[in-house]
């Protein structure tokens, strides 16, 4: 090892153990979403808000990277972009909670498989990146995948669907917001805390909230739903700075994977033969999708 391969070395091992906690933290969030599976979706949105705030915002401060955030404030293109994040990673969020307390963890899971190929569909749509072959296979897996679920379930396998398409739409839409990951996150939960906070104080007044009035293990886990939502993402958003986009590509799957294991195994969901025919094109189309990503970068290099 010579003197500069060691920094780059060290630089790529720690991304590594950074997107790899977020992945793993991601993974297993499904177990700390369904103590709170008895609270109602919209309730536990809003304290994933709220408590993201000061945990975001400390650590901002710990890095003395505030600066960024102070000139977004003073931006009123960077704050509508931010707002429009901010609605479509809450969209992302809500859904996500709901279908784990509804035990629809499998349809989660298979939305955050799709993902990564929504966003190339979208990059060839709006964008007008060329798709190689490879590319344009694993998309039609991907479609029949999708319209297999839709056949056996009598109907649009919408929790997939909305998952994919939003994290993939706030993906596109976040790379214009002219600040780093760390401090784009807190200026989106800053967007959203004003709306969520009321939501809090009115539920509260109405004697349905739950984060005073059903005791200090609920008040617990309201306020843990910050930390498990921001602390992920600012591993990820220090991770993914550090590594090649082709290693993130492979380790997305990690997480979906997971969360797929623990809907079968732990939570007992059904997985039935069309399920898994539905699921085997997919890891198809993903390992097709991750080997044109791979060659293309070895071609490019």
């Amino acid at each position: 090892m010579t003197a500069d391969t060691a920094p780059a070395e060290n630089a790529a091992a720690r991304g590594f153990a950074f997107a790899l906690s977020a992945y793993l933290l991601w993974g297993l969030l499904p177990l700390y979403l369904k103590l709170v599976g008895h609270i109602p979706a919209v309730e536990v949105l809003a304290h994933r808000i709220v408590w993201s705030v000061p945990f975001a915002g400390v650590v901002l401060i710990l890095l003395g990277r505030t600066g960024d955030v102070k000139s977004a404030l003073r931006s009123p293109r960077t704050l509508a972009m931010a707002a429009l994040t901010a609605a479509l990673i809450s969209i992302n969020w809500g859904v996500y909670v709901w279908a784990i307390a509804a035990e629809r963890t499998v349809e989660a899971s298979f939305g955050y498989y799709i993902n990564p190929l929504v966003s190339v569909l979208m990059g060839a749509v709006f964008l007008k990146e060329k798709l190689s072959r490879l590319q344009m296979v694993a998309v039609a897996l991907a479609a029949i995948a999708v319209a297999l679920l839709t056949i056996t379930a009598g109907g649009l396998p919408w929790v997939s669907l909305v998952l994919a398409f939003s994290f993939a739409v706030y993906g596109f839409f976040r790379k214009t917001l002219p600040i780093g990951p760390s401090q784009g996150f807190f200026l989106e939960v800053m967007v959203l805390c004003l709306p969520a906070l009321g939501y809090v104080l009115w539920l509260g007044m109405r004697g349905e909230g739950h984060f005073v009035l059903s005791g200090p293990a609920d008040m617990l886990l309201l306020v843990g739903c910050g930390v498990v939502t921001a602390g992920p993402l600012m591993l990820y958003g220090f991770g993914a700075k550090l590594l090649r986009l082709s290693t993130i590509g492979i380790m997305q799957y990690i997480a979906p994977s997971m969360i797929f294991l623990l809907a079968v195994f732990v939570f007992g969901e059904p997985f039935g033969e069309t399920r898994l025919l539905a699921f085997g094109l997919i890891w198809i189309a993903l390992a097709l999708y991750s080997w044109s990503m791979y060659r293309d970068r070895g071609a490019s290099a």
